[in-house]
């Protein structure tokens, strides 16, 4: 009975001896398997980047934009082909994420990025405006999201952000649509009376 309760005393004292290299050999695998994913993910953006190369160079605001007709600041997540929600557009600094300033005028939209590469959509440009929920990357609640429609090149991309007063996004979606349908109205009245000389 004695024997038996000391050697019982002696196996709970006894810690069980760590296998130190096991450990370390499974930490460095997780390491390099993080390692490897992280650098296929960074192919597979710059691969993307390399497709769309095609993208014409983003215009920049021209030296007088107009009186602000409303301002907006929050955060820009990314751009996709319109229509798409999944099929990210990389080229051109669109696929940064970033703090973003916008002015909205009669010329167009002016989208400054701090840290990132800023850029202008010409009023004639503008396809009109929506909430959403959700962009490549990145998901909301319902109408979480403002979603810019324009044409660029030969594409036409949606472009999301978010203002930091949420209840700002109604606002946008008018002005802008507005914006669009006046100025593919003039356009088209333009190209109608230019046609008939």
């Amino acid at each position: 009975m004695t024997s038996s309760l000391i050697h019982l005393a002696e196996a709970q004292k006894s810690a069980p001896v760590t296998d130190w290299a096991a450990r370390i050999g499974w930490v460095v695998g997780l390491l390099v398997f993080i390692a490897f994913v992280y650098w296929l993910m960074r192919q597979g953006w710059k691969w993307r980047g390399t497709l769309q190369g095609d993208l014409p160079e983003l215009p920049s605001a021209p030296a007088d934009a107009g009186e602000a007709r409303l301002t907006l600041s929050g955060r820009y997540h990314g751009s996709t082909t319109a229509g798409q929600w999944l099929d990210r557009i990389v080229a051109r600094g669109l696929g940064t994420r970033s703090r973003v300033e916008l002015t909205l005028t009669d010329q167009g939209l002016d989208v400054v990025r701090p840290g990132a590469a800023s850029f202008f959509v010409p009023a004639a440009a503008l396809r009109g405006a929506r909430l959403d929920k959700g962009i490549a990357g990145k998901v909301l609640t319902e109408g979480g999201l403002l979603i810019v429609t324009w044409r660029h090149g030969d594409r036409e991309i949606d472009s999301g952000f978010r203002s930091d007063r949420a209840a700002d996004h109604a606002a946008w979606v008018e002005a802008l649509n507005a914006l669009s349908t006046t100025h593919t109205t003039t356009t088209t009245e333009h190209t109608e009376t230019e046609g008939a000389r």
